[in-house]
């Protein structure tokens, strides 16, 4: 049976995993696009176990409690185009996080985080494409060996900027799903660009799509999030 840990270092909320990472991690092990579930907040410093199910599908259990399940899935998206670089950085001046961050330790987004150890991925408005943008220059520790970023750490990517798409009143949400698919992985200290749009709600429920660019406007990775209010507003992830 596989197994996977998830380091302290790459935390959503500070006692469990940013939930991009934890699916980017599932999806590394099956080496294929991933519908990856949440049932619990995923802990840090556990060895948790990966059992393979039916028809290609996955649960990721903690003794016997499920944390997460994926099965194999086709992401269909509509991407839009990249922006511009300096519109990204420009973006990410409005980035709705510096006023106030739920989980300010967030590997991904988060505003406490020092270059060369968070992503830093700071997404703001670009009311004018209706999409959320933030540039982002991967660092040397996120490198696979070949001078380019584990996978892993670009499902990473993808997660919280689909957040600040669907929750520009700064609702609480919690990631349900995510579906990744990398196209290419980008190189260390390549300026990229990360976008991220709404896609549609439902009550309580809402859809992001996300992508990462290269620094030719290439399309490397993709998104397709599933948000969810909870519905006690004193829930944590």
């Amino acid at each position: 049976m596989k197994t996977l840990t998830i380091a302290a270092r790459f935390c959503g909320p500070e006692a469990s995993s940013n939930g991009g990472y934890f699916a980017g991690l599932v999806a590394t092990l099956a080496s294929r696009t991933l519908a990856v579930r949440l049932l619990k907040p995923p802990p840090l410093d556990t060895e948790l176990a990966v059992r393979e199910l039916a028809d290609g599908a996955l649960q990721v259990v903690q003794g016997e409690e499920p944390i997460g399940e994926a099965h194999p899935a086709l992401l269909e998206l509509d991407v839009p185009p990249a922006p511009d670089y300096l519109q990204a950085v420009e973006a990410s001046r409005r980035y709705a996080g510096f006023r106030y961050h739920r989980f300010p330790s967030c590997f991904v987004c988060g505003v406490r985080r020092v270059r060369g150890d968070g992503l830093r991925i700071f997404a703001g408005a670009l009311p004018e494409r209706g999409v959320v943008a933030a540039p982002w220059v991967p660092d040397a520790s996120l490198d696979l060996g070949d001078g380019k970023v584990r996978a892993e750490f670009m499902s990473a990517a993808l997660d919280c900027p689909g957040y600040y798409a669907v929750a520009a009143d700064d609702r609480m949400m919690l990631l349900a799903e995510l579906t990744a698919h990398v196209h290419r992985r980008v190189h260390i200290g390549e300026a990229c660009t990360v976008v991220a749009w709404p896609i549609g709600s439902s009550g309580r429920k809402h859809e992001a799509g996300t992508a990462i660019f290269d620094g030719e406007g290439e399309l490397c990775g993709k998104a397709r999030a599933l948000w969810i209010e909870p519905r006690s507003p004193h829930a944590s992830a």
